[in-house]
């Protein structure tokens, strides 16, 4: 997946839920979660129930505001829709540029006490007695790092090699990012205007073309006019000046061309939105980027709404419609087609449908905002297994025909096989296992794993004398146990498993997995 190009990418992903009635109580739903998912990719989530699959889902396209952590997006150019978190780091420039190689100096200090510590626990005979000063360093360790990296990276990634600049040049590279920014987003604004004038325009024509009541040639010219105004003096206006800006930045940077430092971070500037920082009304303009596709086929349903009706409502929300547009229609039924319905239910209602076909009209209404993202979760399992080849089926001739990226979430890892390029395994709000379909069930690493894949039922009864029955249940969210959350049912468990957690490591090409049995040195 190296050669591919990250759609989303996860650092430290954290969602807490406070619990009601328990002061600093909270469901750990999901623990620091880091990962990538590629452009045009189906990444399988599997796991038992509560390991916090869902929440995942949800968090990404943020109908969950985040507790912690990055959620970088690459659908859209930040330099094109210039959010409000840009601005705040540009007004405090100098501060967050010190305030972040603090950090950074105090993650290097714990690191150095932590390698101290851990030589000495390295040759320690009795190593008791310097354990707990040892786990204590390792966990100051990781947290800093954490801190320091997330803080750091988001000042980078806008920044660049600027972050290295002398303290004098500050108030100059502050004054040019914050006037780039407001040409920028004006210009942002102004093209979603022209848009939707654009869009009245075209619906007023639909009508005339086709001789409908209520459009005339005058309200479309002055449509016309008014988006030919907007794409004029206006439009050149802020272009000039956001290249003006642009300019000014360019001058700056040239100062720093030789310096090797400088165009080090230069390197590390991307163009990637953190969706956890956007404002509502920034969510609301991605949302349609971004989509869901729920379990359950009928309660997700309006039953008060026709099929058209749920279908078109994403559209118009989004202003590629005018409501009541006549168009509205023809590419409603369009879509009920590319999704299996036939267009003359379009008028019906939820109830007169069968489950499957419920889940088709969810599908398409996923779908009917042309998204680049979509959250698939347990979108079969409430289905007949002969319906669910029909869905599986029918979601990756959509993914082949637009170019989808999916996160399909299931516990039927059959299922999530058949349709997944990569497979992450979740337990108890983590990730430990990460890789392809076709190398997590030929070799796969991870205790818990390797446990899912003994479960997949099977007419092979020299397979069935083999399956491993995990003993006891998941441990509470609101108190996992220390060190690796699997500790407590792990048939492999070790001394250093009860209080280190595990790091995240490549052990081949492509495979990652966290657990202590692929240490090289236990630690």
């Amino acid at each position: 997946m190296s050669d591919k190009k990250p759609l989303i990418s996860i650092r430290n992903l954290k969602q807490y839920f406070p619990v009601r009635g328990r002061r600093n109580m909270f469901v750990r739903a999901n623990d620091g979660v880091t990962l990538d998912i590629y452009e045009g990719e189906t990444l399988g989530i599997v796991g038992e129930s509560g390991c916090g699959k869902s929440t995942l889902g949800r968090v990404l396209i943020q109908l969950y505001n985040q507790t912690d952590g990055e959620t970088i997006y690459y659908g859209q150019n930040i330099d094109d829709m210039v959010p409000r978190y840009v601005l705040d780091i540009y007004n405090r420039l100098e501060r967050r540029c010190e305030e972040t190689k603090s950090l950074m100096v105090e993650a290097e200090r714990q690191e150095k006490e932590y390698q101290a510590v851990h030589a000495e626990y390295d040759a320690a005979d009795d190593k008791e007695k310097i354990q707990a000063r040892y786990f204590a360093k390792r966990n100051e360790r990781d947290e800093a790092l954490k801190k320091a990296n997330s803080e750091y990276l988001a000042v980078v990634r806008l920044i660049g090699g600027f972050y290295v600049a002398d303290k004098k040049d500050y108030p100059a590279i502050a004054v040019a990012l914050q006037h780039h920014f407001y040409a920028a987003r004006a210009l942002f604004m102004l093209n979603q205007k022209i848009m939707r004038t654009e869009v009245k325009a075209d619906e007023v024509k639909y009508k005339i073309d086709n001789n409908l009541f209520g459009a005339s040639e005058s309200k479309y010219n002055a449509l016309l006019d008014k988006v030919k105004q907007m794409r004029g003096e206006e439009m050149k206006r802020l272009q000039a000046e956001k290249e003006k800006t642009q300019a000014e930045i360019d001058t700056i940077r040239a100062r720093y061309k030789d310096n090797e430092d400088f165009q080090k971070y230069e390197g590390m500037r991307d163009s990637g939105i953190d969706l956890a920082r956007l404002t509502y009304n920034e969510m609301r303009f991605l949302r349609k980027d971004l989509q869901l596709i729920f379990q359950d086929p009928y309660s997700s349903l309006n039953p008060r709404l026709t099929v058209g009706q749920i279908i078109s409502e994403g559209p118009i929300t989004h202003k590629k419609f005018v409501k009541n547009n006549e168009r509205m229609q023809d590419y409603t039924m369009r879509i009920m087609e590319d999704c299996g319905l036939a267009p003359y239910m379009i008028h019906r209602y939820p109830h007169q449908f069968s489950g499957g076909q419920r889940q088709r009209i969810g599908i398409a209404r996923a779908l009917s905002t042309a998204p680049k993202f979509v959250v698939c979760d347990e979108a079969v399992s409430a289905l007949d297994v002969s319906i669910q080849s029909q869905i599986i089926n029918l979601l990756k001739d959509l993914k082949d025909k637009d170019n989808l990226t999916y996160m399909f979430i299931s516990h039927d890892l059959s299922v999530v096989k058949y349709i997944s390029d990569r497979i992450a395994v979740m337990y108890l709000g983590v990730i430990v296992e990460l890789c392809t379909s076709e190398e997590l069930f030929a070799n796969p690493l991870h205790p818990y794993t390797t446990a899912l894949l003994s479960a997949i039922p099977t007419t092979d009864l020299d397979r069935e004398k083999e399956m491993q029955i995990l003993e006891g249940d998941i441990p509470s969210p609101i108190n996992p146990p220390p060190g690796c959350k699997f500790n407590t049912r792990c048939p492999d468990c070790m001394e250093i498993c009860l209080s280190v957690v595990p790091e995240w490591r490549e052990q081949v090409p492509g495979h990652f997995v966290a657990c202590h049995k692929y240490d090289t040195k236990g630690a």
